[in-house]
C-alpha cells in the first residue's frame, strides 16, 4: 500500500492509528456504562447487563466470560469479589456484547440520509523539526456505506476494520490519503 507508515513517530509526530480513532468514536456513539468496572456500581451494572437473559448469558460466554453460575451468583450477591483478570474479562465481554446489541441501530443511524459526515483531524507535528514537517490539512468527507466498518467493529475484527477503513474509505481522500493513516482525532456528525 502506498505511503504505509512503517516507523510512525520516528521524528516526533504524535497521533493514533485512524482505525483506533474510529473504534473510539463508534464506542462513544454506542453509549453504555461509564462507571469503571473496578467500582462496585460499574461491576454490578455490567454483571446485570450480561446476565439478565439467557441470550445475554450466552453472548457473554461467547465473548469470553466463562465462569460458573455459582461464581456469577456470588459476585452478584456481593459474597465474592472478582479478581483483576476476571474484572478485565467482564469489561471486555460487556463491550463486545454491547457492540453486538447496538450494531444494527448504529448502522441504520450512520447510513441514514445518504451517509455520515466524518471529520479527520491530522496528526500532531508540533514536536517534529521544522524541515521535516509536512502540510497535512483538516479534512471532511461523507461516508455513504458503513456496513463493513460497523460489522468489523461489532465482531471485534480489528484487521477487517483496518482494511475497511484504509482500503475503502481513506482512498476517497485522493492521492494523499496515506497521510491520514495516523490522526489526532476522527469525529462523526451522527
Amino acid at each position: 500500500m502506498p505511503e504505509k507508515n512503517i516507523d510512525f513517530g520516528k521524528f516526533g509526530a504524535r497521533g493514533i492509528k485512524g482505525t483506533d480513532a474510529v473504534v473510539r468514536q463508534l464506542d462513544q456513539l454506542a453509549g453504555g456504562i461509564v462507571t469503571p468496572v473496578t467500582v462496585k456500581r460499574g461491576l454490578m451494572a455490567r454483571l446485570h447487563y450480561l446476565t439478565r437473559t439467557d441470550h445475554s448469558r450466552a453472548a457473554a460466554r461467547d465473548a469470553g466470560l466463562t465462569v460458573t453460575d455459582r461464581t456469577l451468583k456470588a459476585w452478584l450477591d456481593g459474597g465474592r469479589q472478582p479478581s483483576r483478570a476476571n474484572l478485565e474479562r467482564i469489561d471486555a465481554a460487556y463491550r463486545q456484547v454491547r457492540r453486538q446489541n447496538v450494531a444494527r441501530h448504529l448502522l441504520t443511524r450512520l447510513n441514514a440520509a445518504g451517509g455520515t459526515r466524518v471529520e479527520i483531524h491530522p496528526l500532531n507535528q508540533s514536536q517534529v523539526a521544522r524541515p521535516l514537517q509536512r502540510v497535512v490539512e483538516y479534512r471532511t468527507m461523507n461516508i455513504r456505506r458503513w456496513d463493513r466498518i460497523v460489522d468489523a467493529w461489532a465482531t471485534g475484527d480489528h484487521q477487517g476494520l483496518d482494511d475497511a477503513w484504509t482500503l475503502d474509505v481513506l482512498p476517497d481522500l485522493g492521492s494523499q490519503w496515506g497521510q491520514y493513516e495516523y490522526v489526532t482525532n476522527i469525529g462523526f456528525a451522527a
